[in-house]
Order: C-alpha cells, then sequence, then structure tokens
C-alpha cells in the first residue's frame, strides 16, 4: 500500500486518534477544549458518521467510544495552539 493511500483506510469506532484529528481539520479552533467537552453526544454521533471511509454503525457506538474520541479531539486542538 502506497503512504498516499492511508488517508483511504477504513475508520471504526476505536479509531480514537483518527476520528479526533477529522474532527480537528472540520472544525479547527472554532471549537475549543470547553466547546468539545460541552458538545452533545448526539451531535457528535452525526459528525463521526459524516467522517470520510467511516464504516462504523451507529448502534455500536457507546459513552465510552465517544468520551474517548472528545479526549483525542482535545488533544489535537491543544497540539495545534
Amino acid at each position: 500500500m502506497a503512504f498516499e493511500d492511508i488517508d483511504n483506510l477504513p475508520i471504526t469506532w476505536t479509531d480514537y486518534e483518527d476520528i479526533g484529528m477529522r474532527l480537528y481539520d472540520r472544525f479547527g479552533d472554532e471549537y475549543t477544549e470547553g466547546k468539545i467537552y460541552r458538545t452533545r453526544f448526539t451531535e457528535l454521533i452525526e459528525w463521526v458518521l459524516q467522517i470520510k471511509n467511516f464504516e462504523g454503525k451507529r448502534e455500536d457506538c457507546n459513552e465510552g467510544h465517544l468520551e474517548q474520541i472528545q479526549a483525542k479531539w482535545v488533544y489535537e486542538w491543544r497540539d495545534n495552539q
């Protein structure tokens, strides 16, 4: 597999870091740490389901996955400040 193909790999609910990076790419600095942690899980689920190459199903999502996604999104936000 060529390095360029990495962005085309499938993403699932447990790919927390990849999801966090994609969410940061989408929202950038518009979403600060506080705003990320105040995001409703219902909104977060919808945003994750819209990510290119995301292959997870809504029914496979749980609170633990969403909390990990938020944490990785915050880490990505902090790394870019």
